[in-house]
This record gives C-alpha cells, structure tokens and sequence, in this order.
C-alpha cells in the first residue's frame, strides 16, 4: 500500500531537488506519490550510458515484470523500470537476483486461477497498483540497513531465498524490509559452497513438497522396517506411485525415496516416439524410480495384475500412498491401484480433468485423500520449511541429489520484454525439455 512521503522516501526528482542540480531534461515529468525506496526513474535525470549498474547518486536500478490485471502472461505481462533508493530501512536488505525458475503455479498467478491472489499495489511506482509474478529463486545481498544482520543474521554476499510464495522474484533487485523473517539464508554454516545458484532457485517448491508429502501422510519409512522385522521376505522398501514423474516434483520424490530406501512405480506421459519414451523411462530409472509405465500403460485393464504379480508379491507388498499432481482417468486409476487404508496426496491437477471421488473405494478399501498445498504449509511450519530447505541443500552438496533438468533463460539489462513474457507463457505448453529458469546477468 502507498505510504505517506518522508524525506527518506520521497520519489528520487523532489529528494535530489534541494541538494543537487538536476540535469537538463528533453521531457517534462508528473510529480507522483511513489512510496518507500523503491522508484520509477525520473526523466528528468539523464542516466549514464551504463546505468544497469547503479543509477545517479547512488540509487539503484532495477527493471521487474509486472501486471495489473489478470490474463495470459504475453497480454498483461509488462517490464517496468525502476530505481531503488541507497538509503535502506532498518532490517531492510538490497538483493540482486541470480537465478529465478517459472512454475506453473507463476502462470496461474498471472492468469488468476491459483488459489492464492496477489495484491495490486503501487510499491514500484508503476502507473497502475500491480503485482510482481515468480514466487521461488535464489538472491545475492548487496546491502543491509540497520538491524537486517546482528546476531549472526544477513551479511553482505549471502545467498538467500524467499521464505513464504508470493514473493515476486521475476525482477533484477529487490528491497526486502524485514528482511531476516521473509528470507532464508542459503546453506546454515556452509553458506553457499559447493552449491550453484540454479540449485538454489529450484529447491523450495518441488524437492520440498516431494520430501513433505512422502514423509507427512503415510510413514512408509516406518513401513519398510516393519515389514523387514517380520522376515515375511520382503524384497525392498516400501512402495509408493505417482504420475507426473517426470515432473520437478516426481524427480524429486523418486531420488528422495532411493534416498530412503523405498520402491516407486512412475508414470509419465508417452514421448512423441518409442525410441523417446523409452529414453525417458531409462533416465528416470538411472535417477532411482524402481518401475516407469507410461499413461496408457497406467490406464490399461492389465495393471492391476502387473502391479500384483510382476512387483508387489501378489500384493502382499501394499502400495499405500500415491502423489496424484494430473487428475482425471489418471487419478482414477491411481485409486484402483493403492492398496486397503492408502493414503492419495493430490498437489495438481495438469489434466484440467474433473475427478470423482470413488464411494465404493472410500467405503470398502478404506481409502483417505489429502490435498498438498506448499504455501499453506510453509505459513503454518515455518522453522520446518528451514530444515527442509537445509537438509536438501545438503544433499545437493553432496552430490546426491540432482535438480531438475533446466532451460536457462538469459535475463541481462537489454533483454526484450518479448522474451521474458513468452518464456512464461510457454511453461504450459506441450512437452519441454527442461523447467524454464531466468539466469540473471549483466543486470
């Protein structure tokens, strides 16, 4: 919301006035009400030929996508510039961005079907109140204000990630007051070592809900330990199903349950050749997924006998949680395929297909479904987000853990805003060879 003018946060043309002499100017500017440090540039100030590094008098330029309306990314997406003030609020922090990958949970922001709704607001000085998209990347501090890095907190050159979504990380700087509750430093102790900021940006939101989701509802590891005490010869850890596997988060949940010593069955969409999808079942085997069908697989009457005789034991190794992010017949199928009392976690819904919940299979198997929504959780388990964060970090140190495969998008202080919009708006469609990122660079 737009704050009352101080001299500390006045729009940069009327702060400079009565100390420094502005520059002649080849247009006339309308005086605006932009609130705290973070400014739309004057065109009264001549910038210097290489003002993507710092603006006059020490205020620091960012440019940030932005929309005010609901829509398609490439209808309502625009780039706005700004600049942000040198003079930080206590417990503020001055980050520039590294690295920032696009969600489809960032389409759906922008297109405002995702559950949560962003406020339009004019904190960036644009000419409309607007909200800035991207809710997950990894950012360099640049400067703190009073009180943002006592007690061991935020320095100067610490890596660090948002701490709730909603964030709006589509942007080259940013101006984070209260800075030491809404970010996470990188890495504890080890701070950012060994570790690349593209695994950084990417591990809040998939690797998290996979590990949250295969740890929260069903305690399949517990599973697996049971069933080995009892020497009814069980031949490995306990199993689990997904679609989508091919996903951030499937890849996430296969490489943590090899982790953990528990069994997978995957499905993934057919590739537009044999040879394609049988590459993909390869590379996801490699990873750790225990048995990779494809839908039509999955969705075949012969399944269920498969799921009984090729890998279960003649189902005396239940299957007692399934992650569904795709719905419809998908869905469906994956209900037939639990065992008695499962669990199914539903995070998605990529289908956009409707899926009726099963009575004879709530009442006669006993069936539960939950639903798996990271921001709620991440309000309500703070210091559990922390620890989750952490934890996988380290495993990505150790070389553990891969990240998702990515397409790296250069995001520099000429690049087009064509660019930027139709990387987003490409994230639904078809089939990708890897999760979209913006690598920032020359910014």
């Amino acid at each position: 919301m737009a704050s009352a003018l101080n001299p500390r946060h006045l729009p940069l043309r009327l702060a400079l006035r009565p100390r420094l002499p502005l520059l002649p100017s080849t247009s006339s500017t309308t005086t605006t009400t932009t609130p705290p440090s973070c400014l739309p540039i004057p065109t009264s100030i001549r910038l210097p030929p290489r003002r993507h590094k710092s603006g006059p008098y020490g205020y620091t330029l960012a440019k940030t996508l932005v929309f005010s309306r609901f829509g398609e990314p490439r209808d309502v997406l625009s780039l706005h510039t700004h600049s942000i003030s040198p003079a930080l609020p206590d417990g503020a922090a001055l980050l520039r961005a590294l690295a920032a990958p696009v969600n489809p949970a960032d389409v759906n922001t922008v297109q405002g079907t995702y559950g949560a709704k962003p406020a339009f607001e004019r904190l960036l000085g644009t000419p409309e109140p607007a909200a800035v998209p991207g809710n997950e990347g990894c950012f360099e501090v640049v400067a703190i204000g009073g009180g943002a890095g006592g007690g061991g907190g935020l320095k100067k050159g610490d890596w660090v990630i948002p701490a709730q979504s909603g964030f709006g990380t589509f942007r080259t700087h940013a101006l984070v007051e209260g800075a030491e509750r809404k970010l996470i430093r990188v890495g504890g102790a080890k701070g950012r070592e060994g570790l690349r900021a593209a695994q950084v940006a990417t591990v809040s939101v998939n690797p998290c809900s996979a590990y949250r989701m295969l740890r929260d509802y069903v305690d399949l590891v517990d599973l697996s330990v049971q069933s080995f005490a009892r020497g009814d010869g069980a031949t490995g850890g306990a199993w689990f199903v997904q679609n989508g596997a091919n996903s951030g988060v499937g890849r996430a949940a296969i490489q943590l349950g090899r982790l953990w010593g528990l069994r997978s069955i995957n499905v993934v969409r057919e590739r537009a050749t044999p040879e394609e999808t049988a590459a993909l079942k390869r590379e996801l085997a490699e990873l750790g997924a225990t048995v990779v069908v494809t839908e039509s697989e999955f969705l075949d009457r012969s399944f269920a006998d498969r799921l009984r005789d090729e890998w279960t034991r003649g189902g005396r190794e239940p299957v007692m949680l399934g992650l569904n992010c795709v719905g419809g017949k998908s869905a469906a199928a994956m209900v037939k395929a639990l065992s008695p009392r499962g669990c199914m976690v539903t995070y998605g819904g990529m289908s956009r297909q409707s899926f009726p919940f099963p009575t004879g299979q709530q009442i006669f198997k006993r069936l539960r479904f939950e639903g798996f929504w990271l921001s709620e959780w991440a309000k309500e388990n703070p210091a559990a987000k922390r620890d989750t964060i952490n934890e996988i970090l380290e495993l990505m140190r150790e070389g553990k853990f891969k990240e998702a495969p990515l397409q790296e998008v250069e995001w520099n202080w000429d690049t087009e805003e064509s660019v930027l919009k139709d990387t987003i708006q490409g994230t639904l469609e078809g089939f990708r060879p890897g999760k979209s990122i913006f690598v920032f660079k020359d910014t």
